[in-house]
């Protein structure tokens, strides 16, 4: 029976992953549905555009603790069960995993940044502010959500490495899912950093209209550099 726990754990994982917040708080605040109009991303980003902050407030939060907690539960309850790291690192995985193609709407999910900064806070809390910092920092000097969560992806493999005996013992298996994650970040990110690289991406702050409506002025925030 122990060897189903971790499968168990992992499927329970997916299942509370799949929970598309940004469509779930939308519909509760009498929101539109962040599907239908934006980036068309089920993201705390996309909710924001429909003007609530509050609403892009709670969907972060709960695109976070959705993987944090399943991670947490197996750290602090998976040993008698005969779930370790492998385990933890395999419930990160599957909760992230959920976010991007979420059973319950059709497979069409998040970006998965908030999920996958949860999952890390759920590793390690220090781990989490380090990959927190790292987004914070880049978006503040850079103006780039996609860049911020693209960099801080990057360096959370690479930090738990680095923290590895100092503050924990690395595990090869987490190790390998934050580099997973990582990799599904980017490849879900793939229009961003297309639009980065042609310096077409839009900022953060930058008021932006409906494209449709105002399609040439918004040539000028490129002298910005």
């Amino acid at each position: 029976m122990q060897m189903f726990y971790p499968v168990l754990a992992a499927l329970a994982a997916y299942l509370v992953g799949s929970l598309s917040f940004a469509v779930i708080v939308s519909r509760a605040m009498g929101l539109k549905d962040p599907r239908t109009f934006g980036s068309r991303n089920p993201g705390a980003t996309n909710v924001l555009r429909s003007g609530s902050k509050a609403a892009a407030v709670v969907t972060l939060l709960l695109d976070g603790l959705k993987g944090y907690f399943p991670v947490l539960l197996v750290k602090w309850y998976g040993k008698p069960y005969g779930m370790d790291d492998g385990t933890m690192a395999l419930v990160g995985l599957a909760a992230f995993l959920g976010h991007l193609w979420p059973v319950f709407f059709h497979f069409k999910g998040g970006k998965g940044v908030a999920t996958f900064i949860g999952v890390v806070f759920g590793i390690d809390p220090l781990l989490g502010v380090a990959t927190g910092l790292t987004w914070l920092i880049i978006a503040f000097f850079f103006r780039y959500s996609s860049l911020a969560s693209l960099v801080s992806a990057a360096f959370a493999p690479a930090y738990y490495l680095l923290g590895d005996r100092m503050q924990w013992y690395a595990e090869p298996s987490v190790a390998l899912a934050l580099v997973a994650m990582g990799m599904l970040l980017a490849y879900r990110h793939r229009e961003n950093i297309t639009r980065l690289l042609k310096g077409t991406e839009s900022r953060l702050g930058a008021k932006k209209e409906e494209p449709a409506a105002h399609p040439q002025p918004h040539h000028h925030h490129r002298h910005h550099r």
